[in-house]
């Protein structure tokens, strides 16, 4: 077998590996459902602060990357694990969001995300609340 379809296989291996242990982590933390109620009422302001974080050129060009890079996964008409999976089909999203989130805090501060956030102070709390961002 030539040395490429060795690397291909070897790859595919390796993100179904990666997926089956997403998909175990999510199994093993199972967010409640009424924060992911409340996650998912957020969106639409979520989807605008991060287009807004994105293109801010005083932040790190690693920010900006990171969160297009996010805006690029949530568009993309797939999800690692399909949303019609109860509860965990919308977890995954959120989880990487959050992971996104608290990177951008580190590296901008919680005053950039503040700054650019378009709803409304309760859907601010809400949002520090449910990242962790608040700690």
């Amino acid at each position: 077998m030539d040395w490429w379809w060795q690397t291909l296989i070897g790859l595919g291996a390796a993100l179904l590996l990666i997926w089956l242990l997403l998909v175990v982590a999510l199994l093993v933390v199972k967010p409640e459902r009424a924060r992911l109620k409340e996650a998912l009422r957020l969106l639409p302001d979520l989807v605008r602060l991060l287009r807004r974080l994105a293109g801010d050129r005083s932040l790190p060009r690693g920010v900006r990357v990171r969160l297009g890079l996010l805006l690029g996964y949530l568009a993309m008409p797939f999800d690692l694990i399909p949303d019609f999976v109860p509860v965990l089909g919308y977890a995954d999203d959120a989880i990487i969001v959050t992971a996104v989130l608290r990177s951008t805090v580190r590296r901008a501060g919680l005053d950039a995300v503040r700054r650019h956030w378009p709803g409304s102070d309760d859907g601010f709390a809400a949002l520090t609340r449910l990242t962790g961002l608040d700690r």
